[in-house]
This record gives C-alpha cells, sequence and structure tokens, in this order.
C-alpha cells in the first residue's frame, strides 16, 4: 500500500545537497551583500570558514587551507594543473569522477609517465599495484558509485611523490587520514549541504614545498595559479581570493560550520552519516530487489550510498523497460513530493543514489523507504 507517512525534508540529491536541520534564508540576513571581498570585514569572514573548517576538521597546523574558484572541480583542476609533471603519476578511478581526471591528465595535460589503475562501479583498484615513487591521484569516495576507500593504510608512509585526493563527498563525514594526504580538495556544497561554485583545497608541507620548487611547462591560467616568483601565494590561505567570492555563500557556509561545532564537531557529524547508512542497511538487508552497489561492506559510502536493484523480474525485461522502470521508481515518488533526486548518476549503472551526509536526518531515510518499496511495487505490478 502507499505510505502515509512522508520525510519532513525529502531531499536527498548528491549535489547540492540538503541544507543542515534547522536551516532557513533568515539565517543569511547578516551576510555582507554589497561588500566587496577585499573589505577587511569581508575578508574577515572569508578567513572565518577557513578557521573554523581548519579546527572542525583537525587540519594538522603545518597545512594550509583555502577557498579556491569552481568548486571541488577548480580545487582538483588546480591541483593537477599546478603539481604534476614533477614525477610520473599514478592515477585511480573508479567511477565517473575519477576517470574524468585520467581525462583530464592524459589528453589534457598530455603527461607520458602515467600509470592508470581502474575498477568497475562497485569495486576499488587493486591498491598494492600503486606505485608510491609517483604522484597519486584518487578519490577518497566515489560519489557516483557509492565505494569508499576505507581508510589511508594502503598509502605508504615512505611515499616519495604527492598523493592528490579528492575528497569532496567524505570530508565531514569521514575520517580523514591527514599524514597520509598532500592535497585535499572538497566544495561546500556536498556533506554541509552549502553553496555551490566555491571550492576549498588543503596542501600539506610536501605539497608546499613541490609548488615552491617546481614550475610546470604549461601556461597556467590565473585561477590555477599557486605561487609568485617561487613563493607559495600565502594570500590564498589567509582570506585574500584567487577571484571574487560570493558573500552570500560564505555566509551560508559560516552558517554550516557553526551548526558543526554545535552539534559535537566532527565525531557527531560522522555519527550521523553512519547512521543514515546503517538505516539503509537494515532496509536492504530486509528486501530481495535491491542491494548495494558497492561489493565489499567495508567500502560502502556513508554519503553517496548506491542502490542496484536485483529483483529476479527486473533482470527478464530488456534493457529499454529498465530504463523506463528506474526513471519511473523517482518520477513516481516525486510526484508524490515524498523524495527528490535520488536517481543513479546518469554514467552509473541503473539504480539508486540516496544521499546520508551529516545534514540528512536518519528519521528522513526511515520515512522515505518504504516509498522505494511503493514505487518498486508498483512497477512490478504494472501500475
Amino acid at each position: 500500500m502507499k505510505p502515509t507517512h512522508k520525510p519532513s525534508r525529502p531531499f536527498f540529491s548528491s549535489g547540492p545537497c540538503s541544507k543542515r536541520p534547522g536551516w532557513s534564508l533568515a539565517k543569511l540576513e547578516n551576510a555582507l551583500v554589497g561588500r566587496s571581498h577585499r573589505a577587511k570585514n569581508s575578508k574577515a569572514r572569508i578567513q572565518e570558514v577557513i578557521d573554523r573548517s581548519k579546527t572542525i576538521l583537525e587540519i594538522p597546523d603545518d597545512y594550509v587551507c583555502g577557498i579556491v574558484p569552481a568548486s571541488d572541480t577548480g580545487a582538483v583542476e588546480m591541483a593537477l594543473w599546478s603539481l604534476l609533471g614533477a614525477r610520473g603519476v599514478d592515477m585511480l578511478a573508479w567511477e565517473s569522477f575519477g576517470a574524468s581526471w585520467i581525462t583530464d591528465v592524459v589528453k589534457q595535460l598530455d603527461l607520458e609517465n602515467v600509470n592508470t589503475l581502474t575498477a568497475d562501479y562497485g569495486s576499488l583498484p587493486d591498491f598494492t599495484k600503486v606505485n608510491f615513487s609517483n604522484d597519486v591521484v584518487f578519490t577518497w569516495n566515489g560519489t557516483t558509485s557509492g565505494v569508499k576507500v576505507p581508510d589511508g593504510d594502503w598509502i605508504s608512509p615512505d611515499r616519495k611523490g604527492l598523493t592528490i585526493c579528492d575528497a569532496t563527498s567524505a570530508v565531514f563525514a569521514m575520517e580523514p587520514a591527514w599524514d597520509k594526504l598532500d592535497v585535499v580538495t572538497w566544495s561546500w556544497q556536498k556533506v554541509m549541504g552549502g553553496e555551490a561554485a566555491h571550492g576549498m583545497i588543503v596542501l600539506s608541507p610536501r605539497a608546499i614545498e613541490r609548488i615552491e620548487s617546481y614550475t610546470p611547462s604549461w601556461p597556467l591560467p590565473k585561477i590555477f595559479r599557486l605561487a609568485k616568483g617561487g613563493k607559495l601565494i600565502k594570500g590564498v590561505f589567509e582570506g585574500a581570493t584567487i577571484n571574487t567570492v560570493s558573500m552570500l555563500c560564505v555566509e551560508d557556509a559560516l552558517d554550516g560550520l557553526r551548526w558543526a561545532e554545535e552539534v559535537g564537531g566532527l565525531p557527531t557529524l560522522i555519527d550521523r552519516s553512519q547512521a543514515n547508512l546503517k538505516a539503509i542497511e537494515n532496509w536492504v538487508a530486509s528486501n530481495d530487489w535491491i542491494d548495494f552497489l558497492a561489493v565489499n561492506p567495508s567500502q560502502r559510502s556513508s554519503t553517496s550510498i548506491c542502490l542496484k536493484f536485483t529483483d529476479p523480474w527486473y533482470k527478464t525485461i530488456s534493457d529499454e523497460e529498465q530504463n523506463r522502470y528506474a526513471k519511473g521508481l523517482v518520477s513516481r515518488i516525486e510526484a508524490e513530493g515524498a523524495g527528490f533526486d535520488f536517481g543513479s548518476y546518469r554514467d552509473a549503472p541503473l539504480g539508486i543514489r540516496i544521499w546520508g551526509g551529516a545534514t540528512v536526518e536518519t528519521s528522513d531515510i526511515q520515512a522515505f523507504l518504504p516509498w522505494l518499496d511503493w514505487s518498486h511495487n508498483e512497477a512490478k505490478n504494472g501500475s
């Protein structure tokens, strides 16, 4: 039967993600709109985003953290174009975003000594084959596959190259291994539910040394430049952003960070995301028509939770019918206002992707899941 209870906040998009509980536009009324981002007060707000992020994430004191253009994509591109080329590089990918970084390095930067290690959706590459004499580029959490690295134990403590980690759907929801990471990037619009278009980048002392000792052979656009005269541009990490930031977005980011501190900081954020995953794990265990895309339970993401269809009936219908079923499953629930934006990513296998980051309430996940059962049964029974 059709459920009668709906989520209070039926927003399960993997980006932009759900705002924090209790959020409203009124929370942004003190935003310094109409002010220059170079003004003293504006710069202080920007710096506050950096400082609070470093504190909540427990970023080491000798690492620097800055705000950069173009969301996480811009932050990753900045790292690739500014740092790679000094030595060989191992590119790791197990979903669409990791694959796009391979395309950039192989076809755009046209580097010669590139080793690619890939895996199908649902699995991780063989990390024993990673050459840590090279730079290593990888995503911590596969946003479109729901597969994460379980920890940083596979990363050599004696690495010669840099580790460059796209961690946009991992930070604030998973335990970081800062001692194993040299470059870490993310965006406000993921786990903290901020607004899009702004990225953040963290550099270790080893990454800073690379920036100050190595100059790429290719031209660097202004928005990618982290060095001037052989020295790190420290202003990027002190509130003096490369380009104009939205002070409205800055205020929104601060609101999310303050909320994170109020609820208990990083441990609570991780616990909230894990609780969402647990609710879905319990539901999957009681159903035979759905399962996790991640093959290994220890590699299941708690943020971008990706599921695949396993009903024997589903396997008997044509590809065209499977596509129609998958789209209908989502649209039927959206029409009821019981859940939005939870279809699988366009390049991923057909399925469901439910955002379970820290801003999502477990009670909303629990209220949403019966709607999936209902929509599946409606399609299967030809309704």
